[in-house]
């Protein structure tokens, strides 16, 4: 998915918002927040979403793990790559990030599964219904969206993003 009126202008949370917020729900919590972040970091072929369609509602709205992660771990392994010229490391680096964000992620919404977090069963037609009509989508996901996009949108500055790599490599204090 590709859609013209995505606006670099905006704020990584304002682009979100207006990307998920849409009545016509083009864009889902992983598309969303893969353009925010993709955006953010000045990636190429930053508003192009097509890759995460599928990941909305916890994969093919299976309910497995939320796209707001999926959307980020997407945009985390795009810059992760362009600044780490080691494929293998870039890979380390990523996916480290994202345990961070799925930690933090369930410590403040109790879950990383969209079927934990919503209280729908989206996999079938009438409880995707049921979920759309019901707004949860409009809060509940929206926050989730934010949530991700806040805790990874300093990696764009990089000064941040070496301060994050090294404290990656640093054991937590016990």
């Amino acid at each position: 998915m590709n859609d013209s009126s995505v606006s670099k202008a905006e704020t990584p949370i304002e682009l979100a918002r207006s990307l998920f917020l849409r009545e016509d729900n083009y864009y889902g919590c992983a598309e969303s927040t893969l353009v925010a972040l993709q955006q953010l970091y000045d990636l190429p072929d930053a508003t192009d979403s097509a890759a995460a369609m599928v990941l909305n509602g916890g994969v093919a709205y299976s309910g497995g793990v939320c796209g707001a992660i999926s959307g980020a771990a997407m945009a985390v392994g795009r810059l992760a790559a362009s600044r780490v010229p080691d494929h293998q490391q870039a890979k380390r680096v990523a996916r480290k990030l994202i345990q961070r964000l799925t930690t933090e992620f369930v410590a403040e919404f109790g879950g990383s599964n969209c079927s934990q977090l919503i209280d729908y069963d989206i996999s079938t037609a009438s409880g995707h219904d049921e979920f759309i009509a019901s707004g949860v989508w409009r809060n509940t996901c929206m926050r989730q969206i934010e949530f991700s996009v806040c805790r990874l949108g300093a990696l764009a500055d990089e000064k941040t993003w070496a301060l994050a790599i090294t404290e990656l490599d640093t054991p937590p204090e016990s």
